[in-house]
C-alpha cells in the first residue's frame, strides 16, 4: 500500500469504508495515525474493530483533527459533516489528497490526472495502456480500477495515471499534477453544485493546483473547456498548455477498433498529448492505440451474432455522452442503428443527440424516461415502447437486419431499474449472450 510517516501521531477521522474508504483507513494506520471510523453499514465496521475508534465523526468533537476523510458520494453542499468540520477548523479531504500528502515519501515519480464530464474513463485506461505499452511502470486508480492508496508503490521512474472526477478533485487541496487534462465540461452533476459555473469551477481547480512548469492539457469541443484553457495558457510557462481535437490524428483512426467515433479521436489526442509530455513518442504510442481493448460498459462490442454487432455503452448516462456514440456511426443504409434508450432521465430533452437522430433506423425507450423520450423521438424515428431492456432487445433483434447496430446508449442513469450503469451493462450484456445463444448462433465475443 501507499503510505507515509507524515500521518504518524495525528489523527483523522474517515466517513464511508468502502473500498476507497477502507484503503485510506489501512493507508493512514500503517503510517501512524489514529483513525476514528464510522460507515451505516455493520460489516465494515465489525472488520476495524479493535483497530480504530469506532465513532460517527458528527458525533464528536473534530478540534486537533488534521482531516475528515469522506467518500466522494458524499455531497459536501448539504451533508452536515461538511459544516461540523469547518467548525472545527478541519479540512474535508478524500482519499486522493492522502496519496497527494504521501507523494514526498514515494520513488521519484510522476502523476497524470485527468478529469472531464465524459470519457475520462477510457482516457485514463488508454494512456495507462500507452505507458505499459512502453514498458513504463504504472498504475492506474483514482475514479477508475482500484483505490490508488491499496497498490502498491511503483518503482522510481513509474507514472500514476488518475481519473479524478470533480467530487475528488473538491476533496483534493495539494495534488501537483505533472501533466493533468480536462477532456470537456457539459451539464451533469448539477444538484451537488450551485450551477453549471460551479461545477466548471470544480473541474478547473485541477490546473490550479499545478506549478506553472507542469503540463496542462485539454480538449477543444465545448468553450468551457476552452476558457479554462485559455486561462491556464496565461498563468503556465510557453509550451506547457497544449489544446488538441485530433485532426491530426484522423487518418490513423481506422486502426483503433476500440476507439471510433468523434468522441473517441479526441480522448485519443488527449493521450497522445499526454504520451508526449512524459517524453513518448509516435513509435511508442502509435501501437498501443491500435491494441487498446477498450473498457466495458462505453462503446463495448459485447456480440456480433447473425450478421449483427451489439454494443453495451451503458456508461453514457446523459444525452451528451450518448451523443458521440450515435455519431459514431453515420447513415449508412447497410449498417443501420437501432438505439435502446432511457433510464432515470437527467433531463427533459435530448437535445444534445438530436444531430445524430438521421444515424438511427428506430429506437427503443426503456425505464421512467420511456414515455418522455417516446414523445420526444417519435417525429424523427419509429418508436417502440419497450420498458425493459429484454424486450427492447427482442424487439431491436426482430426489426434488424445483418450489418445492422443494436446500441445500448441509455442517456440516462440507471437507478429507476438498476444498482449503477454497471449492472445495467452486465444485464446488456447476459441477455444478448442469452438470447444469441438460443437462437443457435453463439455470439462471438466483443471487447471487454
Amino acid at each position: 500500500m501507499i503510505t507515509t510517516s507524515a500521518f504518524a501521531g495525528k489523527r483523522y477521522a474517515v466517513l464511508g469504508l468502502a473500498r476507497s474508504g477502507m484503503a485510506a483507513v489501512e493507508s493512514l494506520l500503517a503510517g501512524g495515525a489514529e483513525v476514528t471510523a464510522w460507515d451505516s453499514r455493520e460489516e465494515p465496521r465489525r472488520a476495524l474493530e479493535g483497530r480504530v475508534e469506532l465513532a460517527d465523526p458528527l458525533g464528536i468533537d473534530l478540534a486537533g483533527f488534521a482531516g475528515v476523510v469522506v467518500s466522494p458520494g458524499v455531497p459536501l453542499n448539504s451533508h452536515p459533516i461538511a459544516s461540523h468540520a469547518e467548525a472545527a477548523g478541519v479540512p474535508v479531504i478524500g482519499d486522493i489528497e492522502l496519496f497527494a500528502l504521501a507523494r514526498p515519501d514515494l520513488p521519484a515519480h510522476r502523476v497524470v490526472g485527468i478529469t472531464g464530464t465524459n470519457g475520462k474513463s477510457t482516457t485514463t485506461a488508454l494512456v495507462h495502456h500507452v505507458l505499459q505499452s512502453a514498458a513504463l511502470p504504472a498504475r492506474m486508480g483514482g475514479n477508475i480500477g482500484l483505490p490508488v492508496l491499496g497498490q502498491a508503490p511503483l518503482p522510481p521512474g513509474g507514472v500514476y495515471v488518475l481519473e479524478l472526477s470533480s467530487y475528488q478533485i473538491d476533496l483534493t487541496h495539494s495534488l501537483a499534477c505533472d501533466v493533468a487534462a480536462l477532456l470537456n465540461i457539459t451539464p451533469d452533476h448539477l444538484d451537488r453544485y450551485d450551477g453549471f459555473e460551479a461545477y466548471a469551477a470544480s473541474k478547473a481547480r485541477l490546473f490550479a493546483m499545478q506549478d506553472a512548469d507542469q503540463f496542462a492539457v485539454f480538449g477543444v469541443g465545448d468553450s468551457e473547456t476552452r476558457s479554462v484553457a485559455e486561462r491556464e495558457l496565461a498563468r503556465h510557462l510557453p509550451g506547457k498548455v497544449q489544446s488538441v481535437d485530433g485532426a491530426d490524428l484522423l487518418s490513423l483512426q481506422p486502426d483503433w477498433p476500440t476507439l471510433q467515433g468523434p468522441h473517441n479521436l479526441q480522448n485519443a489526442a488527449v493521450a497522445v498529448a499526454i504520451a508526449e509530455a512524459l517524453g513518448l513518442t509516435q513509435a511508442q504510442w502509435a501501437p498501443a492505440l491500435a491494441s487498446f481493448r477498450g473498457l466495458p460498459h462505453r462503446m463495448e462490442r459485447v456480440a456480433e451474432a447473425g450478421g449483427l454487432l451489439f454494443i453495451n455503452d451503458s456508461k453514457a448516462t446523459n444525452p451528451a455522452s450518448t451523443a458521440p456514440a450515435l455519431a459514431a456511426f453515420p447513415p449508412n443504409p447497410n449498417k443501420r442503428v437501432h438505439w435502446i434508450v432511457g433510464g432515470l432521465p437527467k433531463g427533459d430533452d435530448l437535445d444534445e443527440c438530436a444531430p445524430h437522430f438521421g444515424n438511427i433506423a428506430a429506437a427503443y425507450t426503456i425505464g421512467e424516461a420511456g414515455p418522455m423520450f417516446a414523445d420526444l423521438l417519435r417525429p424523427h424515428m419509429p418508436v417502440t415502447r419497450s420498458e425493459m431492456m429484454c424486450d427492447a432487445i427482442q424487439q431491436a433483434m426482430a426489426a434488424a437486419r445483418p450489418g445492422d447496430v443494436i446500441l445500448l446508449s441509455p442517456a440516462c442513469a440507471s437507478f429507476d431499474q438498476f444498482r449503477d450503469y454497471e449492472a445495467r451493462g452486465d444485464s446488456f450484456r447476459q441477455i444478448v449472450h442469452a438470447l444469441t445463444t438460443d437462437q443457435g448462433s453463439p455470439a462471438a465475443e466483443g471487447s471487454r
